[in-house]
């Protein structure tokens, strides 16, 4: 009997193990797919290097940032690869913080993200995630263990702009994009703020943008984007925040964030992360 027991243990925990190496490698599959999109909508990014003589006529806060963030004459960047580490609360009303680690892949032109996170929900059980803006077309899904969506959503305006938004927002790590030669149209708010409009084909999105008093991003906020409540999906003012400035490829990037919805009742965050790795495609 016991070898019987034994032997069914062995069976069980093999079988388990293959779910979860398919599960892996389903998941890496959408990834590639989701990548090899998100290479084939890139442009061109024009011109190569940075030139801080075209900063004239901006709003002086924005000045102040460029000039803090880049310096004159070093390339434009053609993309990122990030790695995150973190914590990611899993309910708007109590504090269910779980670790999460994530690879994120960003596009400048025509602008694009994935963003591949593994959100550990028990020792062994995770919950995988893409978030992800891809020629034009936002895109959520979140699958347990790689085998079971719980999540999928993609291809309606809200969640477009909602992930345009997110890409907007993260360009604190890849300054570049925001200088008015990319496209973004600035607009001052008063001496310590602007607010930033950002097209993408029929997609408009806008940030208000809050420097702070080294010339550095502080908080982005959107007075409106879509959160998920049950089946719906609700306009909600959302904001991020970044600390800890540090000079990575001759820029001041921030290596620590916290992201959050404005609710009634107060502001919710719902993901607290760190970079353990980001390196830089440069222009050509």
């Amino acid at each position: 009997m016991l070898t019987l027991i034994l032997i069914l243990v062995a069976v069980l925990v093999a079988l388990l193990v293959g779910a979860l190496v398919v599960g892996v490698h389903r998941w890496d599959s959408e990834t590639a797919r989701l990548r090899a999109r998100l290479d084939a909508a890139r442009e061109p990014v024009h011109p190569s290097t940075v030139d801080l003589g075209q900063l004239e006529g901006l709003p002086a806060p924005v000045q102040r940032f460029f000039r803090a963030a880049l310096s004159d004459g070093q390339p434009m960047l053609a993309g990122v690869r990030v790695r995150h580490a973190g914590t990611f609360n899993l309910d708007e009303t109590t504090d269910r913080w779980k670790p999460f680690t994530s690879d994120q892949q960003v596009v400048a032109r025509r602008p694009g993200f994935d963003w591949n996170g593994r959100i550990t929900m028990a020792p062994g059980l995770s919950v995988r995630v893409h978030d992800a803006y891809v020629a034009g077309e936002g895109l959520l899904h979140a699958s347990l263990a790689g085998l079971f969506s719980v999540a999928a959503l993609r291809g309606t305006r809200d969640l477009a702009e909602g992930e345009l938004l997110r890409f907007f927002a993260e360009a604190a790590w890849y300054p570049t994009i925001l200088l008015p030669i990319q496209g973004v149209r600035w607009q001052e708010v008063d001496d310590r703020s602007a607010l930033a409009t950002l097209h993408d084909g029929d997609v408009a999105v806008t940030l208000l943008f809050e420097f702070n008093e080294a010339g550095l991003i502080e908080t982005v906020r959107a007075e409106s984007r879509g959160r998920r409540v049950g089946d719906e999906i609700v306009p909600t003012p959302w904001q991020g925040r970044f600390w800890d400035y540090h000079e990575r490829a001759g820029m001041r990037v921030p290596l620590e964030g916290e992201v959050a919805w404005v609710l009634p009742q107060g502001t919710r965050p719902y993901w607290r992360g760190r970079i353990t790795e980001i390196s830089y495609e440069l222009a050509r």
